[in-house]
């Protein structure tokens, strides 16, 4: 156990940051009890991977930010990435620009930075935080309890659907400043959202790491559609962990694009409390240089009649290594459930590695669970056959390649998200 990442933090400065900011007295305490716990408790165990090696310490201080005037203000990176309308933008520790509609809050539609529904809506808030993650999973679940900042809060009342996306856009461009985003999402019973969001950074200097959690709770009847898009920079340790709980003929709906240049982790779970509930999941990651990526995509089905599907895509380059894993769990009781995964992994450079490793755990007869897993590298023959129609073999290789990613970026809710995805993959693959 690696306890360097607790002695860097002083408890005394974390309650006292909460109270300056007037945050409720039951926050305070949690995030004091949660530093307290983190020194007690490890890090995650990941298959295949020593989390412990990685540049996991250095989480920054909270800094003060101030207001945009105009999103114009934001680094290069960042610019383009997000429609004005609907969105809220945390930079580095703090919130910076919110724009919501006027139709949303007529519909009783919260959606604010978390630190302002903290305020608002304290009671909300503290019925689901940190319910669906807990506290005590692990180091890093407790860490980010204690040092979360900024962050998004969506509520969406019975019987509303919200037909515009709701964005939220994540920058970080000073690695002295703590960035540990925590996305809150409560679709209540019938109701159904869209919620896309982006991270980035700018800084070149300084490590840096990004604990976020998101936590989605989808009431009876609801749907929410998920998208995430991260693309941050080799100074950036990305660990991410994000959790939906479904209930009866509830639905949701993941895509996520794991595209940073640094060293990542993620574990997107749906549990599937409710009898009829659905997951849906498609995640695409691609590997560049030396980085190291732990990618889990996980179903846990309760409800009888629930299911899932999770599609993982991963393209490898250089010396980059990845563990892909796609686990289906069917708990005693859950009659008539269909589970089913496909993870693949395609490998460009003979020095790449990744792991497509399929779980199944069945504890029931009455199921269909099913799956499919392959690591290989880019078809010769289909590049052949390619060239033969007069295409040059780069551009052979770039439309395997993106027929290989096809059916994640195809899923993505918003063309200019999808088109997004597309140009992040392209610069990540030098094409």
């Amino acid at each position: 156990m690696s306890t360097q990442t607790i002695l860097s933090i002083d408890p005394g400065a974390v309650a006292e940051l909460s109270r300056s900011k007037q945050e409720p007295e039951w926050m305070t305490a949690l995030r004091s009890e949660a530093l307290q716990t983190a020194e007690s408790l490890e890090l995650p165990k990941l298959e295949k991977t020593r989390i412990d090696r990685w540049s996991i310490s250095s989480h920054g201080s909270y800094k003060a930010q101030a207001a945009l005037a105009s999103l114009e203000e934001l680094p290069a990176a960042a610019q383009g990435l997000s429609n004005p309308d609907n969105l809220i933008v945390q930079r580095n520790s703090g919130i910076v620009f919110a724009k919501v509609a006027e139709e949303l809050k007529q519909q009783g539609v919260i959606f604010k930075d978390l630190e302002t529904a903290l305020q608002q809506h304290g009671d909300l808030v503290k019925q689901y935080f940190m319910k669906a993650v807990e506290v005590n999973e692990n180091q890093l679940t407790a860490l980010h309890t204690a040092l979360w900042n900024g962050g998004i809060f969506i509520y969406v009342p019975k019987n509303v659907q919200v037909d515009i996306p709701l964005q939220a856009l994540f920058v970080t461009d000073d690695a002295d400043a703590s960035f540990a985003p925590h996305v809150l999402i409560v679709a209540d019973t019938n109701s159904k959202v869209t919620y896309v969001d982006n991270f980035v950074s700018s800084h070149t200097g300084g490590q840096l790491v990004q604990n976020g959690v998101v936590e989605v709770f989808v009431k009876a009847g609801a749907k929410v559609n998920y998208a995430s898009i991260h693309n941050m920079g080799e100074s950036v340790t990305d660990l991410t962990y994000r959790r939906a709980i479904v209930e009866n003929d509830g639905s949701v709906q993941w895509v996520v694009g794991e595209l940073n240049y640094g060293n990542s982790m993620s574990d997107t779970t749906s549990i599937l409390k409710g009898n009829g509930s659905d997951s849906d999941a498609k995640v695409i990651c691609v590997g560049t240089d030396v980085q190291k990526l732990n990618i889990t995509t996980r179903a846990v089905h309760f409800g009888k009649v629930s299911t899932s599907d999770m599609i993982t895509r991963a393209v490898m380059r250089d010396g980059a290594t990845a563990i892909i894993n796609g686990i289906t769990k069917i708990e005693k009781g859950a009659t008539g459930c269909n589970g089913q995964q496909t993870e693949k992994v395609l490998m460009l450079s003979p020095k790449a590695r990744g792991d497509a490793n399929p779980i199944l755990l069945i504890d029931e007869d009455d199921v269909k669970a099913g799956h499919a897993a392959s690591v290989g590298q880019v078809n010769a023959e289909q590049v052949y056959y390619l060239m033969s129609r007069g295409i040059s073999k780069e551009e052979a290789q770039r439309l395997i390649i993106y027929g290989f990613l096809a059916p994640v970026v195809s899923e993505i809710p918003i063309k200019s998200v999808e088109d997004q995805l597309q140009s992040f993959v392209e610069r990540k693959l030098g094409q």
